[in-house]
């Protein structure tokens, strides 16, 4: 046992760094509130959706990952849309781009542009794309999920069931 614990002492001196985690807004702390342009150019705010389950889908038609990502998301939609909504919300794209890129991956969903200068992705600490953060009826954080996991999905089903 002295020889193991010696020898993982020694390996830990050459251990690669771990990885870290991405800083999260922590789970039960009310959802920062914004105002942004709709895709028909209206405000919107993130306290208007208030009432059912709210999924912030923090994405950008420049993002692999989350073009990847769309068929799922589309699918859980359609089969949780009496349960919850979900905010697109764009990032660092032209307006152009986004309104081109909703059109053309048909997302039924609702959407908002972030424009150069909000402090939006700061507010909800947003450190990579996609990020979905799963918010209750009531406004608060229930969850955090960065990049495209299945684990998102499958914290979904567990909430809805």
């Amino acid at each position: 046992m002295v020889a193991i614990l010696a020898f993982g002492g020694l390996m830990n001196g050459f251990a690669q760094e771990e990885e870290e985690e991405d800083e999260v807004l922590p789970v039960g702390s009310m959802a920062p509130d914004f105002i942004l342009e709709d895709i028909d150019g209206q405000p919107l705010s993130l306290e208007s959706l208030r009432g059912k389950y709210l999924i912030l889908d923090f994405w950008g038609s420049w993002c692999g990952w989350c073009i990847k990502g769309i068929p799922e998301m589309k699918r859980y939609y359609q089969k949780y849309k009496s349960k919850m909504e979900i905010l697109g919300v764009d990032c660092n794209d032209s307006k152009r781009k986004w309104k081109r890129a909703v059109e053309e991956y048909e997302l039924p969903w609702k959407h908002v542009y972030v424009p150069k200068g909000s402090d939006v992705c700061d507010d909800y600490l947003i450190s990579g794309f996609p990020t979905k953060i799963i918010i209750s009826p009531e406004g608060k954080v229930v969850d955090t999920v960065v990049g495209e996991d299945p684990k998102f999905y499958e914290m979904l089903d567990k909430l809805f069931k």
